[in-house]
This record gives C-alpha cells, structure tokens and sequence, in this order.
C-alpha cells in the first residue's frame, strides 16, 4: 500500500481539515456500544480516531497503520484531545496478529482507495471480526466530482490524482464499489449510503474547510508528480487549480459524493 499524498506537515493539516469539516457528514451516526472492542484500520494520523473515542467513550478502540511516523502523530493528537480509550499498533493490514474474532466492530475510513487489492484487505480484517459483528466503510470517489463554473483543465487536474493513484495500485473512484467489495468479502446485511457535501457561497465553512482546505489542496498537493508523469503541463495544470479556487467564487457550486456502508459479519 502506498500513500499517493505523502507524510508531510502539509497533508497533516490537510488531513485534519477534512476530518472536521466532515464530521458530522461522516461520523454523525457511528457511534459503538460501552465495553465494545473496536478496530480502527489504517488510522493515519489520528484524523477520524479522536472522533471515533468522542463518539463512543465507553469502548475500548484499538488503531493501527502501516506508517510508524503516522501512528505517533495519531498518539499525540488523541492525547491532546484526552480520550484514553485509544491504543495504537503499528503494522500492514495483510499481516496484523490480532487474535481471531476479538473484534466486536471494525472501522475502515479512506484506506481501501490505496490498497492494489481491497476484497483481500477485507478479508484479512474479517478475520478478527465476531460472528454478528459490524464493519464500517467509509471511501470517496473523485467520479463524483462535478461544480460550476465547469472547467476542462480543473476536470483534467483530478484526473492526475485518479491516474498517479492508478499507477501505485489504488482507487480514486472505489466509493461506487463498497456494496460489491464487502459482497465479495462475504459480508451480509450490506447497506450502502451516498453522503453528498454540496457547498456554495450560503455554506462558507464548507467553501473554506472542504472545496479549499480539502479538496483543492489535494489536487494542488500533486502538481509536481503529476507534471514529471506527464500527465499535464505546467500552464494546463495551474489552469485547472484557478479553475477549482474558481468554484469558491459568489457564484461557485461544487459537489463531491462520500459513501458510508455498513455490513455484518
């Protein structure tokens, strides 16, 4: 699994500015039960686990990634916040040493994209899940990306990121497949549903937090790969971040659809 955005200060922020500018979106109706053991797979730096301890106090969240430099960072940020209901692994998602069926509820946000084979990643986790139990997928798809005023060079622009996440075994696009992904992975009980953030002038914290901090800033983020591949010059590729920063304008509309499912072991 590589991540395409890199470990650097720059997409931490990035990171947590997604994170709580979605929160509710996301995260509203995740909640588990006190005394519930809960895996948190692929933690990154602790955007989505301070959420997950505050939502659910009385559970006991173990989360785990692949980064050694992301789990520490996770750490801090949990600790910061006070939740002491957190503990932290580090380690791949194919090769953890969970103990089988020790989980009462796995969570899974924004991992999948990055993984060349997400069906075995889900197999993997099912492994530790008890009969009965629940798994939480969360994912984006950059497909469902469309705004006023459209932009040719700003549609291009995404597509580097779907193209340079292509090329290291990824899926930009994979929130369309969480139904036939858990399907394949044997999950039952599959209930998928799209959560769409729709932002204009009327709604500036979501203008500022998510079409600029979020979504612009991780297309930005990939001007230099996306230029050294080829896949677009300089001057078209600067066209298509003014054509995004565009989209915050009096007049800018811009949509990107979220999917959250649900299944059952």
């Amino acid at each position: 699994m590589k991540y395409v955005h890199g470990y650097n200060q720059e997409e931490n922020i990035r990171l947590q500015d997604q994170a709580s500018t979605l929160v509710d979106l996301l995260h509203g109706d995740t909640s588990y039960p006190a005394g519930s053991h809960v895996l948190e797979a692929g933690c990154g730096v602790g955007s989505q686990t301070v959420t997950l301890a505050r939502n659910s106090p009385g559970a006991h969240i173990t989360s785990f990634d692949i980064s050694a430099i992301s789990v520490a960072e996770a750490e801090k940020r949990v600790a910061a916040a006070g939740f002491t209901n957190v503990s932290f692994r580090q380690g791949d998602i194919f090769s953890m040493t969970f103990e089988p069926e020790s989980f009462d509820h796995i969570f899974v946000c924004f991992v999948l994209e990055h993984v060349s084979q997400p069906t075995s990643a889900l197999d993997s986790l099912k492994e530790f899940l008890k009969p009965g139990g629940t798994i939480t997928v969360i994912e984006g798809d950059h497909g469902s990306a469309y705004f006023y005023p459209d932009n040719d060079a700003a549609q291009a622009a995404i597509q580097c990121q779907v193209e340079l996440q292509r090329r290291v075994g990824g899926n930009a696009n994979i929130g369309r497949e969480l139904y036939p992904l858990l399907n394949a992975a044997g999950f039952s009980s599959i209930r998928v549903s799209p959560r769409m953030v729709y932002a204009d002038a009327s709604r500036p914290k979501l203008v500022e937090g998510f079409i600029r901090n979020t979504f612009t800033a991780m297309i930005e983020g990939l001007r230099s790969p996306s230029i050294e591949a080829g896949l677009m010059d300089e001057q078209c590729f600067d066209e298509g971040i003014r054509g995004l920063y565009r989209t915050t304008g009096p007049d800018g509309v811009f949509c990107y659809t979220f999917f959250k499912a649900v299944a059952i072991k």
